[in-house]
């Protein structure tokens, strides 16, 4: 394609990519752009050709050695015509010789591992449900949890330290958290999101499947959320997150897979009962 431009995005261009997503059916939060565009504003691309935007991608940077990738879109009228390998493969340039993880499209897999080098870690799998739990007790807010504290507990379920993510995701508009804190120790969080169709629940980690069920309970619970339809997503080989979802009665709505293009990072994924978000990890 001659007329081919790709370049880096502007950050008034942000809500396309976050448009563009929602007409994918991902569901984004109504704040995800500006929450994740702050962490590393020089990984979002378009590809514009004929002056428009045909294409989004976002790879961010958390540190020296890991990047995520997503918000992966070539317009329907472009598709097939070679537009997405020219703007995946210029924007993964920026993530250089670090990790490079995403949440694909698990139809997609056989490509990204044959074409693009990712590996297979696991399937995620979004569920959908209608919130009713109920508050619990002794949880506050993760805002009232010293901050350094929160990263370095976040930092255990993540693959890097990503402070600069937190500090907005836990004040958004519309978004609620309850952490778990004993003996002064933060053994539990977890965020849930207004988002153009319900509330989202990301991340949800905690040291225990009762402390993650009662951050869930506490999240559903609110006036504000109860009553709605709400999506949490989960990584398959936590069985106890996948039971967790099946007794709320939530229904399996899509999966993804979860690849890395270097080594898989060992996180403790039996505490890991919901995923932050497919797009940015």
């Amino acid at each position: 394609m001659d007329d081919l431009l790709i370049r880096t995005a502007r950050e008034d261009e942000v809500p396309v990519f976050i448009e563009w997503a929602r007409r994918e059916g991902w569901n984004p939060g109504l704040h995800d752009g500006e929450c994740h565009y702050a962490v590393d504003p020089a990984g979002w691309y378009v590809a514009e050709a004929d002056g428009e935007i045909a294409g989004t991608i976002a790879i961010t940077n958390y540190d020296s050695r890991f990047s995520f990738g997503g918000f992966f879109v070539i317009r329907d009228d472009m598709r097939s015509r070679g537009l997405g390998w020219q703007l995946s493969s210029a924007a993964i340039r920026h993530a250089g010789d670090r990790n490079l993880g995403i949440d694909g499209v698990y139809e997609m897999q056989e490509k990204y591992s044959s074409r693009m080098g990712f590996r297979f870690a696991h399937r995620n799998i979004r569920w959908r449900g209608i919130a009713g739990g109920r508050r619990q007790a002794g949880l506050c807010s993760a805002q009232d949890v010293p901050f350094s504290a929160l990263v370095a507990y976040d930092a255990i379920h993540f693959p890097a330290e990503r402070g600069r993510f937190l500090e907005r995701w836990i004040r958004v508009p519309g978004s609620w958290s309850s952490a778990f804190v004993e003996g002064g120790s933060l053994r539990g969080y977890g965020v849930i999101r207004r988002c153009f169709e319900g509330f989202k629940v990301g991340p949800l980690f905690a040291d225990t499947p009762e402390i993650a069920g009662r951050i869930l309970e506490d999240l559903t619970g609110r006036d504000e959320v109860r009553g709605h339809l709400f999506f949490l997503d989960t990584p398959e080989p936590n069985r106890e997150a996948v039971s967790m979802a099946q007794d709320r009665q939530m229904e399996e709505v899509f999966g993804t897979a979860r690849m890395y293009t270097r080594e898989i990072p060992p996180l403790p994924v039996g505490r890991i009962f919901g995923v932050t978000t497919f797009e940015m990890g």
